[in-house]
């Protein structure tokens, strides 16, 4: 696993850092799994089987849990060479007590039984929080969830606002607006007046950021309050952009008022593969380049922007805007970049360029717990080794000095920027 002890003796310690998790998708009604069911629908798992010639049948809901885990597993032997396999393997080592070298459908029933067995017991979810040292876990919340009958110190909630920016044209998602806030959006001080209700509402339960997906094309610029209020009455193609820009230019301001971090996930575009598996269908192109935010970083230097890129390529940039741009920050190696060989080599340039108060190291965009071990394990696995072979090994850093870098990155920034 590691070349030399001084990685591991790195690695040693900087497990023992406590963690927040500043990025998931964490269901605080049902945060750890209650099948294997659960783990394998994943999108990594559904995506990868898929993609090495697994037929979509077997996804359907109207499948046996059972026989879909079997499926999946059927496939994974063509894809035991990724990331996403040693995650799954260290899933079932570490939690259901697997203790075979490979992966097949002929351990498919025998997982599904244990896991089962395990996992219903009442006290699971602690289980699998106290074996991640995982402290607490922030949350990706539209904006009309109630936010109630469950620990938001625990399961820390993040206004979520990609449908608000670029769904405000739809009924449905007006009417929800309407009825989450109790005011009726007709023109910008209405709209102004309902995003206020909604600061309000995230920030009395205990709400700690902003966030939102965009694509590549999204360049956000200020609108005039008479060009917001003209586009929210319009279904053209011009005046969704200008809707788009007036909506998200306003919750920056809101930011800013309400002093709560923007998270940016940039890069995105939606549904390229039409014909792929639930959230197996959204790709990103390299058209993308962080100019599109720079009025955006210079109008609102005391909001601190959390950056998540979606290539390694884009890398560098986030990069140079991090090293320029106090309120700056790169955050966690996002989706298509969160694998070891994209990872070690953005990590190394991040922590050589980017002062190390100004990174969030990383996130695990998971959907259940028990995700949280096997992706920090992978990160924490490539932070040792980075610090160990470019910083201590060459006698920028002493060891102890290394291990308080890691854990300024893991740990420390995520308290400061999200006030914690």
């Amino acid at each position: 696993m590691f070349s030399d002890s001084l990685q591991q003796r790195l690695y040693e310690q900087i497990v023992q850092i406590p963690l927040i998790d500043p990025h998931t998708h964490i269901d605080p009604h049902r945060p750890a799994a209650r099948s294997l069911d659960e783990i394998l629908g994943y999108h990594y798992y559904t995506e990868l089987a898929h993609s090495a010639g697994m037929d979509k049948a077997p996804l359907d809901a109207t499948v046996n849990p059972r026989e879909r885990v079997r499926a999946i597993l059927g496939f994974m032997d063509r894809y035991d060479n990724t990331a996403q396999y040693q995650w799954f393997l260290e899933i079932v080592r570490t939690f259901l007590g697997y203790t075979g070298d490979r992966l097949t459908a002929d351990d498919a029933d025998t997982l599904f039984d244990e896991a089962e067995r395990r996992m219903a017991q009442p006290d699971w979810e602690d289980q699998v929080l106290r074996q991640s040292n995982l402290q607490q876990v922030f949350l990706t919340n539209e904006f009309d969830d109630p936010l109630s009958v469950f620990n938001t110190t625990r399961y820390i909630p993040c206004l979520r606002t990609d449908d608000l920016v670029f769904k405000l044209d739809q009924p449905t998602v007006r009417d929800r607006l309407a009825k989450a806030t109790g005011i009726e959006v007709g023109d910008t001080v209405s709209l102004r007046r309902a995003v206020s209700a909604l600061f309000e509402h995230f920030i009395r339960n205990n709400a700690r950021a902003c966030a939102i997906s965009l694509p590549p094309n999204f360049s956000p610029l200020p609108v005039e309050d008479s060009e917001l209020t003209a586009s929210l009455g319009r279904m053209t193609p011009e005046a969704n952009v200008v809707r788009a820009r007036g909506v998200f230019w306003m919750l920056a301001q809101h930011c800013q008022e309400y002093r709560l971090p923007f998270d940016l996930m940039i890069g995105v575009n939606r549904r390229v593969y039409r014909d792929g598996v639930y959230q197996g269908q959204d790709l990103f192109d390299s058209r993308v380049s962080l100019i599109q935010y720079a009025e955006l970083f210079n109008a609102f230097p005391t909001v601190p922007f959390c950056i998540s890129v979606l290539s390694s390529g884009l890398n560098q940039e986030l990069v140079s805007y991090s090293w320029i741009f106090p309120n700056v920050f790169t955050s966690g190696h996002w989706w298509y970049s969160n694998i070891p060989g994209y990872i070690e080599q953005d990590l190394r340039a991040r922590l050589e360029a980017v002062p190390r108060t100004k990174q969030i190291g990383y996130y695990s965009d998971m959907y259940k717990l028990e995700f949280a071990l096997p992706k920090y394990n992978m990160y924490r696995r490539l932070l040792a080794k980075v610090l160990a072979d470019h910083f201590v090994r060459p006698g920028c850093l002493t060891e102890q000095r290394a291990v308080g870098v890691a854990q300024t990155i893991l740990l420390d920034n995520v308290k400061t920027i999200f006030r914690l």
